[in-house]
């Protein structure tokens, strides 16, 4: 497929070192690896991220996401995500364009809204159409000529969400458009737990900003985020304690009482569930790893 041999020689020109890229495109951003990398602990947000060359996994609650240059991954809600690439060497880097997706745009593209067909879903993988992988290779071309992409470069971010939209994966799209949605009602409640995850909170109220019953709640909540809301909450409460002790030096017990956690042990038993070490342990290799 030349047109995937095109986009990836775009993003390594664009992106010629290890790490994320931000361009002279407003949503658009270029990713690359050389070589595997480790689980990585991060959050997601609504995007489209299209591969060229080599291949990632990523883990959104229970639900594994493996994409590469036949796939692209669709994800419409802030997700906890535990992300890495497994699949990228010297000669031959894992090479990525991820595009943020637009509610405005997409509600713009969509004036009157499909009603929402089955379960809502937060994050999908898909298969990368020709016409797709042309259309991201067109609108990367604006990288080379700045002056034209405030113009034109729109019209073909447009055009990747047309195909998107008329993908597999286009009901997330949809739904992410359309204000009435369950992904949207479950998006408000993830928003307010990203502002407020040190705060404790009564299911029923998150049930109540959604505009569902509890029962409800917790099924769209669940099928949106592939986690219940307290597997959310220690999700986003643990990476922010992880990135307060690696970055700012504070210690595990003082993270840990910052993010909402009412004991040092309690902390360090939720910690080691999901990083497979204690605070102190997993901190110091982070931290070995960052200064190498």
């Amino acid at each position: 497929m030349n047109g995937l041999s095109d986009l990836a020689a775009l993003i390594a020109r664009h992106a010629p070192s290890d790490g994320e890229h931000r361009t002279v495109l407003e949503r658009v951003a270029l990713i690359r690896s050389s070589a595997r990398t480790e689980p990585l602990h991060t959050l997601y947000e609504p995007s489209c991220c299209i591969v060229a060359q080599g291949r990632k996994r990523a883990a959104i609650g229970d639900v594994m996401h493996v994409y590469d240059a036949s796939r692209y991954l669709i994800v419409g809600v802030e997700l906890p995500t535990v992300g890495a690439v497994v699949e990228a060497s010297p000669d031959a880097p894992y090479l990525c364009l991820r595009l943020q997706l637009d509610r405005a745009v997409l509600a713009d593209m969509m004036m009157d809204p499909a009603p929402q067909r089955g379960d809502a879903r937060g994050s999908g993988v898909a298969t990368a159409t020709p016409e797709l992988i042309d259309a991201a290779v067109r609108l990367l071309k604006f990288l080379d000529s700045p002056e034209d992409a405030a113009t034109l470069a729109p019209l073909y971010e447009r055009e990747i969400l047309h195909r998107l939209l008329s993908g597999p994966s286009g009901e997330i799209l949809r739904q992410i458009a359309n204000g009435g949605s369950h992904l949207n009602q479950i998006r408000r409640v993830v928003a307010f737990m990203r502002r407020n995850y040190g705060t404790p909170f009564a299911v029923e109220d998150l049930a109540a900003m959604a505009g569902m019953s509890q029962s409800s709640f917790f099924e769209h909540f669940r099928a949106v985020t592939a986690m219940s809301p307290l597997q959310f909450r220690n999700r986003i409460r643990l990476q922010e304690a992880r990135r307060l002790m690696v970055v700012e030096g504070v210690t595990a017990a003082e993270a840990g009482f910052r993010v909402g956690y009412e004991s040092p042990s309690q902390f360090s038993r939720a910690y080691a569930r999901v990083y497979s070490a204690p605070p102190r342990s997993d901190v110091t290799r982070m931290t070995a790893r960052r200064s190498a």
